[in-house]
């Protein structure tokens, strides 16, 4: 038996599950808007294997939702999950964030492409373009949403959007093509089949020097001056 811990943490949703060969046996999650992760992860992570009736040393490899997303959500899931790595010699999976939410679009037209897509700031967002089986056709990039975002997939057919940045597309995007799904963040639930096919390939990262895709560089804002 394949048993993988899952985390999520790209966004405000702290979410932990447990597959067994791919299929989710417990899911544990929370968006309460905050980024909480610090005080709920490694809670959730407990509770999941407790759930489950399973040990820590039970796991066969752990994985961890590589980006883009959030700096400091990124860093602590990261750093989670090295340290079980380290502490259980167990390896670790990395898992495509934006792929992850793709597969939350579970009933789609043949020749549609989905856009998952995740806020930035102002009107950026991070996004990539996936067909109807969940392959990646364009790279994720940052870019600025304006009305002619995802032209090319839109004049082709159906283009569903997915993500927590909808709401700000949809004042620009109007395309008749656009699908809007309701409002969804990227969880660990749909880790799960992927984490499993990285494992039965033997798709790993380097413990040691595996670093979150945080697509551009964190940048440290100067506090304003007072008045």
């Amino acid at each position: 038996m394949v048993y993988i811990l899952n985390i999520e943490t790209t966004t405000t949703n702290c979410s932990v599950s447990l597959s067994k060969n791919g299929e989710t046996l417990v899911l544990k999650e929370d968006n309460n808007n905050q980024y909480s992760h610090a005080e709920r992860l490694h809670k959730y992570i407990d509770a999941v294997l407790q759930q489950a009736n399973i040990a820590a040393s039970d796991l066969s490899a752990v994985a961890v939702s590589k980006g883009p997303g959030s700096y400091t959500g990124l860093r602590i899931g990261v750093s989670a999950a090295k340290g079980l790595c380290y502490a259980l010699n167990a390896p670790l999976i990395s898992v495509n964030t934006l792929q992850a939410l793709a597969l939350e679009v579970e009933q789609q037209e043949v020749n549609s492409c989905i856009v998952p897509m995740l806020d930035a700031r102002r009107m950026e967002v991070y996004a990539s373009v996936f067909d109807a089986n969940y392959n990646e056709v364009r790279a994720t990039k940052a870019e600025i949403l304006n009305e002619n975002s995802f032209l090319e997939q839109l004049n082709a057919g159906k283009v569903y959007f997915v993500g927590n940045s909808n709401k700000k597309a949809k004042t620009l995007i109007t395309h008749p093509n656009a699908v809007f799904l309701a409002h969804q963040l990227p969880t660990a639930k749909t880790m799960c089949r992927l984490s499993y096919d990285k494992f039965k390939s033997k798709n790993f990262e380097d413990v040691a020097y595996f670093e979150p895709y945080y697509l551009k560089d964190f940048m440290v804002m100067k506090p304003k001056p007072k008045v």
